[in-house]
C-alpha cells in the first residue's frame, strides 16, 4: 500500500462577500498524482528553461537520475583511503534518495532496487563494490532475492535488517536501508554505526519529511543523511483555481554542496516555472506560504482584493 500523503493543510480566508479555501497536499511517494505522478512530458523550450537535470519526464528517467546521482555521490567516499589513526575524526557517509512510487508491497520494491542496484556501476580501488540492501522485513528480503537471481550472492546481497549478519556487514562497501519504517529508526542507527566508516543510503524512506520533527533524541540521526535525489508532487487548490507542481533536488556529479531544492509550479498553460529554490529542504511552512502567495497573485478573487495577498501569508503562517 502507497505512503500516505504528507500533510493536508486547510485554511479559509473570508474577504467581505468572499471566501478563498487553500489545500496544500504533498505527496512523498505517490504516483496516482494528476501531476507530475503521470510524469507530462514538458516541451524542450521549458525544460531547458528549467534547472538542469530538471524535473523526469517518465518514471524511466525519474529512476535514471537517482540513480546516476546517487552512483556519482558514492564513488568519492569508496575510494578515498582512510587512515586507521584517522577514523574517529571521520564524518560517515549517509545520503538519502526519495523517488515516486505507486506500489511499494515486497514485488515492486524488488523491481526498483534491481532497476537501480542491479548493474549500479560502482566500483572501490578499481574492483566492484559489493552493495548489501537491508529490508524492512524478511518477506521483502526474500522477494528482492528472487528478483536479483544470481547477483543477489554475487555484488548485491539482502537482508531483513532486524536479523543481518555481521558477516554481510562485512563483506560490503555500501549499506542501503530500502523502505524503513519510521520504528526502525533505533536499528538503523545501530546498523549504521556498526558499519562505520562506510557509506550507508536510506532509499524511499516510509515516513514524510514533516514527521521528522517528532522524531525527538532520532531526528539528529536522520538529519544526518544529506539528500542526493528526491522528487515530490505538489497540488495546491482554490475555489477557483488549483496548481500543481513538484519540490525537486538532484545532486550532479558527486558534488553536496551548493545544490538548491527547488518548488516549481504549473502555469494556467500547462508551463513549469520555478516558483522559489533553498538552500535547504524548504519546510511545509515555507512551501505553503510560496504556493498561497501565488494562488494569491492569480487568483481572480484577490485580483479584486489584493490585501488577501497580506492575509492569506499570515494565516499560513500560524500553526
Amino acid at each position: 500500500m502507497a505512503a500516505p500523503l504528507l500533510k493536508i493543510s486547510l485554511h479559509t480566508v473570508n474577504n467581505g462577500d468572499h471566501s478563498l479555501q487553500l489545500q496544500l497536499n504533498l505527496h512523498p511517494s505517490s504516483s496516482s498524482l494528476p501531476f507530475p505522478a503521470k510524469f507530462k512530458p514538458l516541451p524542450l523550450a521549458i525544460r531547458s528553461s528549467l534547472p538542469s537535470p530538471s524535473p523526469p519526464a517518465s518514471k524511466e528517467e525519474a529512476i535514471l537520475q537517482a540513480k546516476t546521482s546517487l552512483s556519482t555521490t558514492l564513488q568519492k567516499p569508496l575510494n578515498n583511503p582512510k587512515l586507521p589513526g584517522k577514523l574517529k575524526k571521520l564524518k560517515q557517509p549517509r545520503f538519502r534518495v526519495e523517488i515516486p512510487v505507486n506500489d511499494d508491497s515486497p514485488a515492486a520494491l524488488s523491481q526498483l532496487a534491481l532497476q537501480v542496484f542491479g548493474e549500479m556501476p560502482l566500483k572501490t580501488r578499481g574492483s566492484p563494490a559489493k552493495i548489501l540492501i537491508l529490508w524492512p522485513n524478511p518477506e521483502s528480503a526474500e522477494a528482492a532475492a528472487r528478483a536479483f537471481g544470481s547477483r543477489a550472492s554475487a555484488l548485491v546481497e539482502h537482508s531483513d535488517i532486524a536479523s543481518v549478519e555481521a558477516r554481510a556487514l562485512n563483506s560490503a562497501q555500501v549499506a542501503v536501508v530500502l523502505a524503513p519504517e519510521a520504528s526502525q529508526l533505533g536499528t538503523i542507527e545501530t546498523v549504521s554505526d556498526g558499519f562505520f566508516p562506510k557509506p550507508v543510503v536510506i532509499f524511499n524512506p516510509r515516513w514524510g519529511f514533516d514527521e521528522e520533527s517528532s522524531f525527538d533524541e532520532l531526528g539528529r540521526f536522520v538529519e544526518s543523511f544529506e539528500v542526493v535525489y528526491s522528487f515530490t508532487g505538489l497540488e495546491v487548490r482554490g475555489i477557483f483555481s488549483k496548481r500543481k507542481g513538484v519540490i525537486f533536488k538532484c545532486v550532479r556529479d558527486g558534488v553536496l554542496s551548493g545544490e538548491r531544492w527547488v518548488v516549481l509550479v504549473e502555469e494556467d498553460d500547462g508551463e513549469l516555472k520555478v516558483a522559489s529554490s533553498f538552500k535547504d529542504r524548504p519546510s511545509i511552512a515555507q512551501v505553503e506560504n510560496v504556493l498561497y502567495n501565488l494562488m494569491a497573485i492569480n487568483s481572480p478573487i484577490t485580483k479584486s482584493a489584493k490585501f488577501l495577498k497580506d492575509l492569506v501569508s499570515s494565516v499560513t503562517g500560524k500553526k
